[in-house]
């Protein structure tokens, strides 16, 4: 079949929070069609891609009509012609056209839109599902990822009811990936149980995470105990506990507010107090412990807990390859998270996992806070041979939608692609579970 691109279509569609977004559709010559949406983030790196909002009073700013202007316009102009199974030179045009460190000029909205786009529209020729099409392409070994999931959304993503962005699970003990995700609805139902019964619930987060009515972070942590023990299952044997602390959007000049406490700490009392937490919770893994700009004391953590925790930079690194060149060299994080609307384009992401792998960190492909029906990551965490998937929690039918993807693709390859506990080895959690169990 005949790959080069021949035309593109963009239109404006909606995300999980009902703000505008873009959705472009990539027909090639032999009638072969591809499709992607940008999805895009609440809690957000200064050094990730920008989206390209219209501005202005209407739809509060967020309108896309420019974003759709570049795809139909300069975008398509450039892309056709090009053979979408060249990922890698359809992204690099893109790259080129825009100019810009962050894309801001044609957006980062359009342009990972378009990017993705071609990806599904060169597995579409090749007659392959495509997580199949991007393991072949990347030569990548297929397998079905260990699920993050959220219980309690915090920070951002809820009003900054709590400070903690995201209380998550993860089920490592689990033998398919359908046991992962039937463990995980028995905690989030527990969780939900535990609030009525404590007159605290009051709804869902951004990413269908129990809305957080807490007196501190920490009883946060205390009322996901209580879940995986009311769910029957003892916490840090099958089940750990995962957190996001996005500490960017709580951090300035160096210190750390943290308002529902009401008090400021140093970096190295930061520190101290989420070892606090590894010593007393069954924690696998930390996400942005320190801030995007607090280097010394991602080092600082990194060197007092990366023996025991998955340390993941999101802010910190960005999906940026070269950032996580930096951070190995420094010694700080010791996994990555993959966003591809971060970093702008799939071929961006790939090289940002490839430099992760050099520096013996894991890789984590991830969602965004507003999303879509759009299942490509589901796709290419599988086909990148990632390892672990975060999607949001186990509501809301454009998280489910991700996660319903992943069994069917598990249907196809079997339970025994499921890498269970395998991410997590290097863990305390897979050294024995000789601390914070």
């Amino acid at each position: 079949m005949t790959t080069e691109i021949k035309s593109l279509q963009a239109r404006r569609v909606w995300d999980s929070r009902g703000n505008p977004t873009v959705e472009v559709t990539v027909e090639l010559e032999g009638g072969a069609r591809g499709r992607a949406i940008a999805p895009a983030g609440a809690s957000r790196g200064t050094r990730e891609a920008v989206d390209l909002r219209d501005g202005g009073s209407r739809l509060r700013g967020l309108d896309v009509q420019e974003a759709l202007t570049n795809v139909n316009g300069k975008i398509a102009a450039a892309l056709n012609g090009l053979n979408a199974e060249d990922q890698a030179g359809v992204d690099a045009a893109l790259i080129a056209l825009d100019g810009t460190p962050l894309k801001s000029a044609l957006g980062g909205n359009a342009m990972v839109a378009t990017s993705l786009a071609v990806l599904h529209a060169a597995a579409d020729a090749a007659g392959a599902p495509l997580w199949k099409h991007v393991a072949q392409t990347y030569q990548g070994t297929a397998s079905i990822p260990l699920p993050e999931i959220q219980i309690f959304g915090g920070g951002a993503h809820a009003g900054r009811r709590v400070d903690v962005q995201d209380f998550m699970v993860m089920v490592p003990g689990a033998g398919s990936f359908d046991e992962a995700l039937e463990v995980t609805a028995e905690i989030y139902a527990a969780a939900g149980a535990i609030m009525s019964q404590k007159g605290r619930s009051v709804g869902v987060a951004d990413e269908g995470g129990w809305w957080p009515v807490f007196d501190s972070n920490e009883e946060a942590l205390e009322t996901l105990v209580a879940a995986i023990e009311a769910a029957g299952e003892k916490p840090g044997e099958r089940v750990v506990i995962s957190l996001d602390i996005a500490a960017s959007e709580f951090a300035e000049d160096g210190r750390y507010r943290l308002a529902l406490e009401d008090r400021t700490l140093s970096s190295d009392e930061m520190i101290a107090m989420l070892g606090s937490w590894i010593n007393s919770y069954p924690i696998a893994s930390i996400e942005d412990p320190l801030a995007e700009d607090d280097r010394a004391g991602m080092c600082a953590f990194t060197k007092a807990y990366g023996d025991r925790v998955q340390i993941i930079g999101d802010d910190y690194l960005v999906t940026n390859a070269k950032l996580v060149a930096a951070a190995a060299e420094d010694r700080a994080c010791n996994a990555v998270l993959i966003k591809v609307n971060q970093a702008g384009t799939v071929s961006e992401s790939v090289e940002t996992l490839a430099a992760a792998w050099t520096a013996g960190y894991r890789g984590i492909v991830s969602a965004r806070s507003g999303e879509t029906e759009d299942v490509s990551i589901s796709h290419l965490s599988v086909g990148l041979n990632a390892g672990q998937l975060k999607v949001g929690s186990f509501t809301r039918s454009e998280r489910m939608a991700k996660w319903n993807e992943c069994l069917r693709i598990q249907d196809e390859l079997g339970e025994n692609a499921f890498v269970g506990g395998a991410p997590l080895v290097d863990t305390w959690w897979g050294k024995g579970r000789t601390a914070g169990a």
